[in-house]
């Protein structure tokens, strides 16, 4: 239509949306369909956030919040990254956000001209890009490959910067792959980083929480102390306390990029939910005894997905450090002929006849920027991945 905006033209819709609603509509129409495109925990909301939230609704905390928040959820993020993180931040340098995906706008929104490129290591969130090309700038994409884990190599990132480059990108453990990076992984990013001053740095550490086995989590200010006047760490309550309809993100920076991301929310949403915010507050302050009950039962599902899917011919499936994504390999099937007849030639031609054949809904890896793999998410029951995991061991097996 001619009087929608020239930016819609260089994005395109999210591809695990996409998914998750075309499993909803087959489910509608009566098909047998298990859907492994949400990110999503299936655990339901700890009953003591429920209970806050239901406090703060009682209290009247129903007004217009600030901006950046209100003052105590403020106080307890700076909290968190001191605690958890040893970054030392005071409330002023943190801002809260309608989810994870407002503060990567806001930050975009604030910093990127017209020709600025964003470094974006493959495979990626599949919104990173599209965020990118939305505030006018320019992705350029660092591949990594299953070889190293998909993991972003200090080669690589020397490779990608140019004098263009205003910010890197870095999600551990990662959507879609799980990847997550050490200490040493993430000082040698970091000795890239300290030699090309201009490019500043975005941690997207929504997954920090779930990581499983001996694998300790650190984010790269906490590693490398000469990037922290130069970095964004972001961080949420969506997926470590099952909160991701309360949509509540939150991040911590320099004081002036903050000052400026809230400009830009104030001319955007304003202050995230007030209930939502005080449900938060609870989250990082409250019990925290749910984040480890839960991890310990992703992990399982973890270790079960993998091991059915390496079973499964043609199929090759990594060990993640974190998340709850797996994102195999489905080389070993590209020009084997599916049920139906049609040669399967791409990753997302396999995930078609697998949701034809089978009923079982994933996401494509090109959708993320590498493939031939795609991606499971786990967080769903044990029942549900077995029966899944075994669909996509027959489908294999049925092909020609």
């Amino acid at each position: 239509m001619a009087f929608l905006a020239d930016a819609l033209t260089r994005v395109k819709p999210s591809a695990t949306i996409a998914v998750t609603q075309k499993a909803r509509e087959l489910k509608a129409q009566g098909r047998d369909v298990i859907g492994l495109g949400a990110g999503e925990p299936d655990f339901d909301t700890p009953d003591n956030v429920k209970e806050a939230a239901i406090e703060a609704i009682r209290r009247g905390e129903t007004k217009y919040p600030p901006v950046s928040g209100i003052a105590p959820l403020r106080e307890a993020v700076a909290a968190k990254f001191k605690r958890e993180n040893n970054l030392d931040y005071r409330p002023e340098q943190t801002i809260v956000a309608t989810g994870g995906k407002q503060v990567l706008f806001n930050a975009f929104m604030a910093t990127l001209n017209a020709g600025d490129e964003v470094i974006v290591p493959t495979p990626y969130w599949v919104s990173y890009p599209d965020m990118v090309l939305l505030c006018g700038g320019t992705p350029v994409f660092a591949e990594t490959s299953i070889d190293n884990g998909f993991k972003l190599t200090a080669e690589a990132l020397e490779a990608a910067i140019t004098e263009r480059t205003k910010w890197l990108i870095m999600n551990s453990p990662s959507n879609p792959s799980g990847a997550a990076y050490t200490a040493d992984e993430l000082k040698a990013i970091a000795a890239v980083l300290e030699r090309h001053s201009h490019v500043w740095v975005l941690t997207d550490d929504m997954y920090e929480h779930l990581t499983y086995g001996d694998f300790v989590f650190r984010t790269i200010a906490e590693v490398a102390p000469a990037l922290y006047e130069r970095t964004l760490t972001m961080n949420g309550v969506s997926k470590a306390y099952a909160m991701t309809g309360w949509r509540i993100g939150y991040a911590a920076g320099p004081q002036a990029l903050i000052k400026a991301m809230d400009m830009v929310q104030g001319q955007q949403t304003s202050g995230a939910c007030s209930i939502s915010q005080w449900a938060a507050l609870e989250a990082l302050t409250g019990p925290q005894d749910f984040v480890a009950r839960n991890k310990a039962i992703f992990q399982g599902r973890r270790d079960l997905v993998v091991s059915m899917l390496n079973q499964a011919k043609g199929i090759s499936c990594p060990v993640p450090e974190g998340a709850f994504y797996v994102y195999p390999s489905c080389a070993g099937v590209i020009g084997r002929k599916a049920p139906s007849g049609k040669v399967i030639e791409t990753d997302e031609d396999f995930v078609s006849e697998l949701l034809e054949a089978e009923g079982v809904a994933v996401v494509h890896g090109s959708a993320f920027g590498l493939g031939p793999n795609f991606r499971i998410s786990y967080a769903t029951s044990d029942t549900l991945l077995e029966e899944a995991c075994a669909r996509i061991q027959r489908f294999t097996a049925s092909l020609g």
